[in-house]
């Protein structure tokens, strides 16, 4: 399993932490949208998972909360890789043990740097990540799977 997300992390770079994630519907059809993704230590465990980043009323946060489990694509060039798993949520509305509201803003700075962001003025992105509700969304793969390294 560390192979795979040792290559999901290593495609990360590649287009700026793009990557599509996948959700279920209730009606089951899949849901994906574009989002910035990397490798991190879950805040808890400390197990390597796929994190984003999402608006807290956005619709895949709604379909996670209903079902929990997702596939996150990362790609770079002709290379991919995917991780697919359970998730768990961390955000305002949605407490996650373990996680306060302080360590959910380090948490959400983590994420953003694992997926290559950078920012210059941090109080400003906490400030922004708290008036969204943003939510970690924290991905423990039971699946990795991708294309063959080139």
């Amino acid at each position: 399993m560390n192979s795979g997300l040792d290559r999901f992390a290593g495609l990360v770079p590649g287009d700026h932490g793009l990557c599509v994630v996948s959700t279920l519907r209730p009606d089951g059809t899949i849901q994906s949208s574009v989002v910035n993704a990397g490798v991190l230590a879950h805040p808890v465990t400390g197990a390597r998972v796929v994190g984003l980043v999402a608006v807290g009323g956005a619709r895949k946060i709604d379909y996670l909360r209903a079902r929990p489990r997702a596939n996150v694509v990362v790609r770079s060039g002709w290379e991919w890789a995917s991780a697919e798993g359970p998730v768990e949520l961390a955000g305002p509305d949605d407490p996650l043990p373990g996680v306060d509201a302080e360590r959910l803003r380090v948490l959400l700075r983590e994420i953003f740097t694992a997926a290559g962001g950078t920012h210059d003025d941090w109080p400003t992105y906490d400030r922004t990540m708290a008036e969204e509700r943003r939510v970690a969304v924290l991905l423990t793969p039971d699946r990795a799977t991708g294309s063959p390294a080139r």
